[in-house]
């Protein structure tokens, strides 16, 4: 049995701090309560989904992307720009015709990160695009003609090696296909990897040795193309996650099975003293995707009566020898975007920040936390009006070493909006300390519609 996506992206969420915004704009000097750290020199951008003036609504999943970007230096907040990026998709271009899927006419709405200098927009099916850093959009990106899968949207960097290991998943084979790219951007490997199916895989995880998959029953489904969503839940699928060796390219994957769920966005990973792969992510049970995705999910009915379409941090410890699994809800409010110090990404790390829409008692309440790896949580509450955006990790010292500092010595970025649409700001909080004051906000000229994935670029350091 299935359920159809319609309701996440068609309720609420294409009104009020969902409405997209009809034009361009540049904004200087903005206004700044309390006081910018001066480290905090060099651009905040973030990436969502805005359709153009007098475009049909839509899902908000599939909504060409925008760019939002705050210019911070020596205290100041020195201008606010916005950005559509222009992309085939943009200019009209079908994704799917009869000539096959152009991997160029993509929204490219989803995340913006830079490697080897350059900026990319990123979304799951198609190519990056690569944007300057005035926001202006370049062109779509094949790393010189080698990348001829679609990426996503969530690629990890080594912080060791300066590697960057992403994937492409598609609903034709190969189904996915993982891809490891240099430091430099100029070397990239590929490989298959063979999936039960067409899997909706929005994200996954690496270690310091592994890469991990997750393979879970949001699948492919033709049926719901005229939805704008083509996924859905597939009862029959199966969920497990896999763990893949990096220094063997040709290695075979080792499967666990694991509680059915679905998981957009994972919160870390590490490899263990004993050798057993740890993953933390934002697990949504079978009930909540119903809730979340749209229709029924089948299962317990006391568990249906109580989903909230929430995720929640789970934890799930994954041990080679012997193929055993242990899972542990970490913290009962319902969070999402969870991030962690990119210093730390595949790495052992004691912090976890996520946003949060609930409160514990299911009431409206916007808020940004952080997650002990106890699952002890600390919020940073912004009342019912307010919401967060994902909260970007900005290192104290980003010129020494992890070990120079504590693990949240830094600062926490993130977009809030009024629930009306109306107004933002960017916040700025301290990380060792999130339910405390801001150390500053920067109020935006407009307000920035809520959105899905953002980076903090340091001035380069001369």
């Amino acid at each position: 049995m299935t359920s159809s996506p319609t309701e996440i992206g068609r309720r609420p969420e294409l009104g009020g701090r969902f409405a997209p915004v009809p034009d361009e704009i540049d904004a200087v000097d903005l206004p700044v309560e309390g006081t910018l750290p001066p480290e905090l020199t060099g651009r905040y951008l973030r990436n969502g989904p805005n359709r153009l003036p007098g475009e049909e609504p839509g899902h908000l999943f599939t909504a060409h992307g925008m760019l939002h970007g705050v210019r911070l230096r020596e205290g100041r907040a020195e201008w606010y720009r916005n950005r559509w990026v222009r992309t085939r998709a943009l200019e009209g271009h079908p994704f799917l015709s009869e000539a096959g899927v152009d991997l160029t006419a993509v929204p490219a709405n989803t995340h913006v990160i830079e490697h080897a200098g350059r900026l990319l927009a990123l979304v799951e099916n198609g190519l990056p695009y690569e944007v300057d850093r005035a926001l202006g959009t370049v062109g779509p990106c094949d790393f010189g003609g080698r990348l001829t899968t679609a990426m996503t949207a969530h690629p990890k960097t080594d912080p060791d090696t300066g590697d960057l290991h992403f994937f492409g998943y598609s609903p034709f084979p190969p189904h996915l296909t993982y891809h490891r790219l240099s430091a430099d951007g100029t070397e990239l490997t590929s490989r298959e990897v063979a999936v039960a199916g067409p899997t909706m895989m929005h994200d996954f995880a690496v270690t310091a040795e592994h890469v991990v998959w997750l393979d879970l029953p949001m699948t492919f489904q033709w049926e719901r193309m005229a939805t704008g969503m083509p996924f859905g839940w597939d009862e029959a699928y199966g969920a497990r996650l896999g763990v893949m060796r990096q220094d063997d390219p040709a290695c075979a994957v080792t499967w666990f099975d694991v509680d059915p769920c679905y998981v957009f966005h994972v919160g870390g990973a590490s490899t263990d003293a004993e050798g057993r792969v740890v993953v933390d992510g934002a697990r949504y049970a079978p009930a909540d995707v119903g809730v979340m995705w749209g229709g029924p999910v089948p299962g317990d009915p006391a568990a249906a009566a109580a989903a909230t379409g929430a995720a929640r941090m789970h934890r799930w410890v994954l041990d080679p020898r012997d193929g055993s699994v242990c899972e542990t809800t970490l913290e009962d409010r319902g969070v999402e975007f969870p991030t962690l110090d990119e210093s730390r990404v595949g790495r052992a790390s004691r912090w976890r920040y996520a946003i949060a829409d609930r409160g514990a008692r299911g009431e409206r309440a916007g808020a940004v936390v952080k997650v002990d790896a106890d699952g002890t949580l600390t919020s940073h509450e912004l009342g019912p009006d307010v919401t967060a955006g994902e909260a970007v990790f900005v290192p104290s010292s980003p010129s020494g070493t992890v070990s120079d500092r504590a693990e949240d010595d830094g600062w926490l970025l993130t977009i809030t909006t009024t629930r009306d649409g109306r107004a933002s700001r960017l916040l700025v909080l301290d990380a060792t300390d999130v339910a405390g004051a801001p150390v500053a906000a920067v109020t935006l000229p407009r307000g920035v519609p809520a959105g899905f994935h953002g980076s903090w670029l340091p001035d380069p350091r001369a």
